[in-house]
């Protein structure tokens, strides 16, 4: 606390009532406030500790903020405001150095305490005439020492949100009187002008949160929250139905504006400077007293003039002055239809932009621009975003296929899906290769994600050939052991390797135990006990041309495919079709037929 504040016992009772109402704002986006003290006179708030940077050090390290994380702080900030506002607490110094950056990237608002404690005190500092605030972000009437209203709170995040996309405020000036003229009667440089790829609907959040008359702006903070999150998800915001006029009418009065020392530190300002006109001369010389009185006699009678000639239609024929309207945002027939209720004409100029098809981007004059009835409008209209044509990314490596959309400025959605195919290769796309597309739009591509992991069917009991179609259409792989038993018939399934009803690699090989039946000597799982001039027929269900005749290879028997003839057919052995069936024992070298299902083998 301030020791010029730190001396009023009344000012200090408010602080310390104000920490405490100050605790009770707990939410993510405030800095929460934990106690207050004094130590040798000087007053101090306990507040959380935030590792990171100050938004005003993001952008004088970093510079300006991209427009997308602008809007995304900004609804951080407006939700703090609105929580606060909520709870009745007003903030009225609202800026970069008062927002905080954590290392994570979370945005907290801070100085509500402070703030809130300087608002309640205002009977006292009123009576000094000081404001308090940072001239820098002032709204209008707090610069003119007006009642103010949460409406102020969205002025000054209005200035925050232009600073952070363009890297300096709307108005600056080593004087703060002059800063404090300038938020009451000048216009701000739309952020485009500063930088044209700033967005259009970004630009109307910003130029509606400036209007000089509150009733122009967002209603609320929350309001303000709702259109920055509009934007982000790319749809319609408020701002551009709406309008949002920069300079209103009847929002600049000649009240007094207070004198300030300092640009960018809070602090009540005496009120001993007027902004909008000089002090009146005091009566100590006679002379400077007819000099001041010729003047204004002077100015009557300019005036006076001027507004006969005005009546009369005297320097001009086109008539009277109009303010040209915002139009950016609207359809051409409604920015139209807007310049010609005013008594203007309109010239349309049609090109591609991001903005939406049909809609104004830009106009000149600009809005608020002061023109003549019959003088030209000339609005530019979008055609819509730069086209492009889709690449075919079937078949390549996600890396590759998301490098190459990224260069035509399209943005990917990756899905992915089980597949026998090499984990990362592109497996599908939406939309499809030669589309054409609006540049930033989405490609979506289905992404192999390898052949993943089943469930080992339970084939316990059943024949060999039933039992090896049944784990072949599951997609496995099929081996055979042979081993004696006393109590399962012989050709019956035993068990299994993996068990049935655990997970295994689709593609891998599970291995049958095959009942050989009774036996004297041993009941441990053997190879095939069968003569040396006989082999086992392995089970080829499932399996394709190539991978059959390689199996039947390995135990010397040889391949005979037939086809079913099905065009859509998956290539592959169908079930119980072969001859002589799995598990069964043949002379080497002798043939196996099979089926394939497909047109041809």
């Amino acid at each position: 606390l301030f020791p010029e504040f730190a001396a009023d016992r009344s000012f200090v009772e408010r602080f310390r009532r104000e920490a405490r109402s100050a605790a009770n704002l707990n939410h993510p986006n405030i800095v929460s406030i934990y106690d207050w003290g004094e130590e040798e006179g000087t007053y101090f708030i306990v507040m959380e500790y935030v590792e990171g940077r100050t938004l005003r050090g993001v952008i004088r390290e970093d510079g300006p903020v991209p427009p997308r994380r602008a809007a995304e702080i900004g609804a951080d900030i407006a939700a703090a405001l609105t929580f606060a506002h909520d709870n009745g607490v007003l903030h009225r110094d609202i800026k970069p150095g008062n927002v905080l950056i954590s290392s994570s990237g979370q945005v907290k608002v801070t100085d509500f305490g402070i703030a809130r404690a300087a608002s309640n005190a205002q009977e006292a500092l009123t009576q000094t005439g000081a404001v308090m605030g940072t001239a820098t972000y002032f709204s209008p009437e707090q610069a003119q020492g007006r009642p103010i209203d949460f409406r102020s709170d969205v002025y000054a995040l209005g200035i925050v949100l232009y600073e952070m996309v363009v890297g300096r405020p709307p108005f600056y000036n080593e004087n703060p009187v002059a800063v404090a003229y300038q938020h009451v009667r000048e216009r701000p440089i739309p952020p485009r002008q500063h930088n044209p790829k700033i967005p259009v609907p970004f630009e109307a959040i910003v130029l509606k949160s400036l209007a000089k008359n509150p009733a122009n702006r967002y209603a609320s903070a929350d309001e303000l929250r709702a259109d920055l999150l509009r934007f982000r998800a790319g749809k319609p915001i408020l701002a551009t139905a709406a309008g949002a006029p920069a300079m209103a009418a009847g929002a600049a009065t000649a009240d007094a504006t207070t004198a300030m020392a300092a640009v960018d530190r809070t602090q009540a300002i005496p009120a001993t400077t007027a902004v909008m006109a000089p002090d009146a001369p005091g009566p100590r010389r006679r002379t400077g007293a007819y000099v001041w009185l010729l003047v204004v006699l002077l100015l009557l009678l300019v005036g006076g003039l001027f507004l006969l000639a005005h009546e009369l239609g005297l320097g001009s024929s086109t008539g009277a002055d109009v303010a040209v309207p915002l139009v950016i945002g609207k359809t051409q027939q409604d920015a139209t239809s807007a310049l010609k209720a005013q008594g203007l004409e309109v010239k349309v100029q049609s090109s591609q932009n991001d903005a939406q098809a049909g809609t104004v981007f830009d106009q000149n004059p600009k809005p608020d621009a002061k023109a003549r009835k019959g003088d030209t409008v000339t609005i530019s209209v979008s055609t819509g975003p730069q086209q492009v044509t889709v690449p075919a990314e079937i078949g390549k490596n996600i890396d590759d296929a998301t490098s190459e959309l990224d260069q035509l400025g399209l943005t990917v959605q990756r899905q992915d899906k089980n597949s026998d195919r090499p984990q990362g290769e592109v497996l599908d796309q939406n939309p499809q290769a030669g589309t054409q597309v609006a540049k930033n739009s989405t490609v979506t591509l289905v992404v192999s994600g390898g052949a993943g992991t089943v469930t080992v069917p339970n084939v316990v009991g059943q024949d060999a050939g039933t039992a090896g179609a049944t784990l072949g259409g599951a997609g496995f792989k099929v081996a055979t052991k042979t081993q004696a038993s006393d109590t399962v018939a012989a050709g019956i399934v035993v068990t299994t390797s993996p068990a049935g009803g655990t997970k295994a690699p689709k593609g891998s090989t599970v291995t049958m135990i095959v009942s050989s039946g009774p036996s004297p000597t041993t009941t441990e799982p053997v190879t095939t006990t069968t003569p040396s001039n006989t082999t086992t027929v392995p089970s080829l269900n499932g399996l394709t041309e190539s991978q059959a005749n390689a199996t039947l290879a390995n135990h010397e028997l040889v391949g005979s495919c037939s086809a079913t003839g099905n065009p859509n057919g998956n290539g592959r052995v169908v079930a119980g079709s072969q001859s002589p069936s799995a598990g069964s024992q043949a002379q080497p070298g002798s043939s196996v037929s099979y089926e394939i299902n497909g047109s041809s083998c």
